[in-house]
């Protein structure tokens, strides 16, 4: 007797064609193929109509907790860490607001960060990540142009966090943004030029829309490289908006509007209590205008703070102290090949002595870190040394004869 042959009862292929039939009651087939692609379907349908949870009180974390979780990771920086965890709090108080019946509307609180590079703002920013229930973000404002250049579109932000959200628009419009960079789109200079400034002042109108709340239709795949793609439509009115830059040389600004120098040792007798070593402390919205940034933009970064610049007392602690030091790193990754890693408190010292001779802030730890035990880290896996210790004048040989390299390359 002839061996029948079956077929899909889905997409019609026969046996010979699939790797397998599932069979069902009443001699029903689906083959391999067909079972994935239904799976997904209910997959995606079941994405699509699942509600993104509320928020309870009880979930919400409160400034204080906040600020002792980013202790834990971030050194310092007291004042800034109080401004952005009063600000995250408000942000889910906001989110589970109910409507009370009188006409008070709570207002979200962007907040712009101001600090020299190195100081800790993007790593806040990670930490802080750690600790949230929403979706939240990073992205780089030096990338962003006006539309039609080279460069991405300002809607990539919400792309972003979009991806973040998985796609989920509910919970993505409840999120948090952090843009980085932000000093890099202020205006080059108030004289028109021949060249267009097309991440300047052009980026900035472009973030009026976002910051102030509005419904964006977001390319869910990136505009440009997909321009046929169907928009998601993302409300911002709950989207908290976090900034941070170095404003490199807004001291100037900061001086001349407190009629002050920064070096010299001429000064007015009322501005004698004024820390010339830290101006940022003084630092207020109309030196933003003055570097570049247009007015209705800081309007809308209602909360402004800055970062204390790190002095050395203040490095020594962010190389060993935090859960995740640099030098815990370190050890940790010794620790994986079975060897004992330890420093010398002298070289810790100096470490931190050519980190600020370098001004590289606390950045610069882990590449002067790094140049010192570079070679121990390429040699020891190879051996059977089970511990190393690094000395002061093993670090002090390996940093100089990298200047020296340096200066060869010049």
């Amino acid at each position: 007797m002839a061996k029948t042959t079956k077929y899909c009862n889905f997409c019609g292929r026969p046996e010979s064609q699939v790797d397998f039939f599932i069979m069902g009651q009443g001699g029903v087939h689906i083959c391999n193929e067909c079972a994935l692609q239904a799976a997904e379907i209910v997959r995606e349908n079941t994405q699509n109509k699942a509600e993104t949870p509320a928020l309870h009180r009880d979930q919400v974390p409160k400034p204080v907790e906040i600020k002792k979780y980013l202790d834990q990771y971030v050194i310092g920086q007291d004042e800034a860490k109080k401004f952005l965890s009063v600000a995250v709090y408000n942000h889910y108080k906001r989110l589970m607001q109910e409507n009370s019946g009188d006409d008070v509307e709570i207002e979200k609180s962007n907040i712009i960060m101001v600090g020299y590079t190195g100081t800790g703002k993007t790593l806040l920013a990670r930490t802080i990540a750690k600790k949230l229930h929403v979706p939240f973000t990073i992205v780089d404002a030096t990338v962003l142009t006006e539309a039609g250049y080279v460069g991405e579109d300002i809607e990539s932000i919400l792309t972003r966090l979009l991806q973040v959200a998985d796609y989920d628009v509910k919970a993505a419009e409840r999120g948090i943004v952090f843009i980085d960079e932000i000093d890099k789109i202020a205006r080059k200079g108030d004289n028109p030029s021949i060249t267009r400034d097309v991440s300047g002042e052009g980026v900035q109108q472009g973030l009026l829309k976002l910051l102030e709340g509005s419904v964006v239709n977001v390319p869910p795949q990136g505009g440009r490289k997909h321009p046929d793609q169907k928009m998601i439509a993302v409300n911002t009115q709950n989207i908290l908006f976090i900034c941070g830059g170095a404003f490199d040389g807004i001291e100037k600004k900061i001086a001349a509007r407190l009629n002050t120098r920064v070096v010299g040792y001429g000064s007015a007798s009322e501005n004698e209590q004024i820390d010339k070593k830290n101006l940022l402390q003084y630092i207020a919205p109309q030196d933003l205008k003055s570097f570049g940034l247009i007015p209705e933009i800081i309007g809308r970064l209602p909360i402004l703070t800055y970062l204390e610049p790190l002095d050395r007392k203040t490095l020594r602690r962010i190389l060993v102290e935090p859960k995740n030091s640099i030098i815990k790193q370190y050890i940790k990754l010794f620790k994986m090949d079975h060897i004992d890693l330890i420093f010398d408190d002298d070289v810790l010292d100096y470490i931190v002595d050519k980190a600020i001779e370098f001004k590289l802030g606390a950045r610069g730890l882990r590449s002067i870190t790094e140049t010192i035990i570079m070679d121990k880290m390429y040699e020891m896996p190879s051996t059977n040394d089970k511990i190393l210790n690094i000395t002061l004048d093993y670090a002090r040989t390996k940093i100089e004869k990298a200047n020296m390299n340096r200066l060869k390359i010049a």
